[in-house]
């Protein structure tokens, strides 16, 4: 972590040279906003939106997981949009499922189609991209993997993801504060989902809810094989993490899990190369699911990915799917109004 990013976290005030860069910050976010405003398109499906209004990892991509299956269930046809960070594509919309591999789409969306087995589309137009998902695809649903500042995206309903043990740090906007959107942002949209905990300063939030992420196996990265999640408990391994928050990653395989731990964090969407992998002494390699995609073709021995799965109350469940079915209902409307 940088000294920047350990000063947005720490208690105090916020770094006094940095306070004039926020605030031009907030001013060209605005203008940029009441511009994307002006042209937003809406689709002629639900449009859901997973984000949040800080930087780093916070959950997004575990959430968007854990709602897929939840709507299909109820008999809903979702896609997925993605910005692809971390992908490098000469072709704009991209279909994860006509892409080379990860390098192309980025980690996240190839993990998301992969997992969830539902089209993903990604680009850095997501209007386009849902413009694609919805001409190629009998989708009528649409999840925006991120996004929520992308306001030229219309949407009907939003769901902020915030990381439970770090919060809105020093409640700033960058670069003085982590935050893309002042906190009471969180106000005005539908679902607040807090991962792990809930901050300090949240609880008395309107539809805020906690998420845990729970283990449910030992993957081999480059192969078919399963271990119980408590397999290396106790032992000795190092734990790769190339995502938003690695400490988060690192502190579970220590706490929940037991693994003595040798961590290697890596910057967010990391490209990895073979030979960062030689790492002494011989022990297990530990990664997330997010990284396992991108060293599939590496051949790594003794290298496993922890597969997670998001849990949520299910009050979120009823609230998110009547929020969905009042959309639905409006929509049919004004197409048959």
């Amino acid at each position: 972590m940088s000294w920047l990013e350990r000063r947005w976290y720490q208690s105090g005030q916020a770094p006094l040279f940095l306070r004039p860069l926020s605030a031009l910050y907030s001013s060209l976010a605005l203008r940029k906003k009441s511009r994307d405003l002006r042209s937003q398109w809406n689709a002629p499906v639900p449009l859901l939106v997973v984000g949040n209004i800080s930087v780093g990892g916070t959950g997004k991509t575990p959430l968007t997981s854990y709602l897929v299956p939840v709507l299909k269930e109820q008999g809903y046809r979702p896609g997925i949009i993605s910005r692809g960070y971390g992908g490098r594509s000469g072709v704009y919309p991209l279909d994860v499922s006509q892409a080379q591999g990860p390098q192309q789409t980025g980690d996240e969306p190839f993990m998301l189609h992969k997992r969830c087995q539902c089209p993903v589309v990604v680009g850095p137009d997501r209007v386009a991209a849902a413009q694609y998902l919805l001409q190629h695809y009998d989708c009528d649903l649409i999840i925006s993997d991120d996004g929520l500042q992308h306001y030229r995206l219309g949407r009907d309903i939003e769901i902020a993801v915030v990381d439970g043990l770090r919060g809105l740090g020093n409640g700033c906007l960058l670069p003085a504060g982590p935050l893309r959107e002042r906190p009471e942002r969180l106000q005005t949209v539908d679902l607040v989902v807090c991962n792990g905990q809930m901050p300090t300063g949240l609880a008395d939030l309107t539809g805020a809810f906690v998420m845990q992420l729970e283990p449910e196996a030992l993957r081999s990265c480059s192969g078919e094989d399963v271990l119980p999640v408590a397999h290396f408990t106790g032992q000795s391994v190092h734990a790769v993490a190339g995502i938003g928050n690695p400490q988060r990653f690192f502190h579970a395989l220590k706490q929940t899990l037991g693994m003595k731990v040798i961590p290697h964090p890596k910057p967010d969407h990391h490209q990895y190369q073979r030979d960062e992998f030689h790492l002494v002494p011989r022990l297990p390699i530990i990664m997330t699911e997010k990284d396992a995609v991108k060293v599939a073709d590496f051949g790594l021995e003794d290298a496993w990915y922890l597969e997670v799965s998001a849990r949520l109350p299910d009050n979120f469940k009823l609230q998110l799917l009547e929020r969905l079915a009042a959309v639905k209902s409006d929509k049919g409307k004004s197409q048959h109004g």
